[in-house]
């Protein structure tokens, strides 16, 4: 391995084995030197501020549920069972989400070197699958309704309950999407879409309730279907974003951002190859940068180790950079980065 590699998963002029366990466990959760504590603050501060979001969450929605619930039964109405299921779903939508969380806080391990923060993404696709699910509830319930008309009781406790119910879930969602935008977890955000869907059901509830009052029984499952096409449009923005999520996807402004900082360090020709991945709501980067050739091993790393503190501090949100020093190639020099790409099998 080239001495101009450079990962800051060690303090300079150390090493690990000097140091106690407290220290080399900050380094397998967050891999980085001078900063680590800093980072890792943040890290750990924006998991437990995801958690909280979701026990709020979880008590907020679990609490118009019950009330919702206690509306069905006096009332009989199918329609606001169907929204009081959707909220219970969304609320139970915080477990798998929560256990996201809390393994991401765990540290790295051998066979798991980037540690769990991915676990994430896979909670944001049952989220996905859970929306889908409610969509197709849904519409099944507007159908069912539909082909088979039935008065609505108690109308105006029905209507009520569907206005706590959509003053709930928007509440819910708010927050959500506010904190995950903020922590930068997908998950977090599709799991805020998900509650503003079940807004959108209360809300059919409602209107459904009004016709029913009206004397018009297909109010309620011509409303529902309306509802269910929005809950479809709400449910492919939260699949964009997870699935985008999962294949290492970034937002293109970020490289740029990356790029940038870097061309400002001093010592550095250019920027080569730069990647950028979401690891749970933590961002790491790989990059390599131009160097004179004529430096020095010395030299070239401390470059390299002021292009990753450039990294850190322009790029929210990353807590762990790769940077690799390349020698300038002398004239009639050829970049071996070049010469093993042109000799690499097809």
């Amino acid at each position: 391995m080239s001495d101009h590699d450079h990962h800051h998963g060690h303090p300079h002029g150390h090493e690990h084995r000097r140091h106690g366990f407290r220290h080399r466990l900050g380094h397998l959760l967050t891999p980085h030197s001078h900063e680590t504590a800093d980072k890792l603050d943040s890290a750990l501060e924006s998991s437990a501020r995801g958690l909280r979001a979701l026990w709020v969450s979880l008590a907020v929605l679990g609490v118009t549920a019950l009330a919702q619930a206690v509306v069905v039964a006096v009332s009989g109405s199918v329609a606001l069972l169907g929204d009081t299921v959707h909220n219970a779903a969304d609320a139970l939508t915080a477990v798998p989400l929560g256990i996201a969380f809390v393994l991401g806080r765990r540290a790295a391990t051998r066979r798991f070197t980037y540690g769990y923060g991915r676990a994430e993404d896979l909670a944001g696709i049952v989220i996905v699958l859970t929306i889908a699910a409610s969509a197709a509830f849904a519409g099944w319930v507007a159908i069912d309704r539909l082909l088979d008309p039935r008065p609505v009781a108690h109308v105006p406790a029905v209507a009520a309950a569907a206005l706590v119910g959509f003053a709930g879930n928007e509440w819910v969602a708010r927050y959500r999407i506010r904190v995950g935008r903020d922590i930068g977890s997908a998950a977090l955000v599709a799991d805020g879409l998900h509650a503003r869907t079940d807004g959108f059901t209360s809300l059919a509830v409602l209107v459904g309730a009004g016709g029913s009052a009206l004397g018009w029984q297909l109010a309620d499952p011509i409303v529902g279907l309306a509802i269910t096409a929005a809950i479809a449009l709400v449910l492919r923005d939260a699949a964009r974003e997870v699935f985008r999520r999962v294949l290492d996807a970034v937002d293109p402004a970020l490289v740029d951002r990356a790029e940038d900082a870097l061309r400002e360090v001093e010592g550095v020709r250019g920027v080569g190859e730069l990647r950028l991945r979401w690891i749970g709501h933590r961002l790491r980067a790989e990059v390599a940068v131009v160097v004179d050739g004529e430096m020095t091993v010395r030299q070239s790393h401390a470059v390299a180790v002021e292009a990753e503190h450039a990294l850190l501090h322009a790029v929210p949100r990353l807590t762990a950079a790769l940077v690799h020093a390349d020698p300038a190639p002398a004239p009639g020099e050829t970049d071996p980065h070049l010469a093993l790409a042109h000799h690499a099998p097809a």
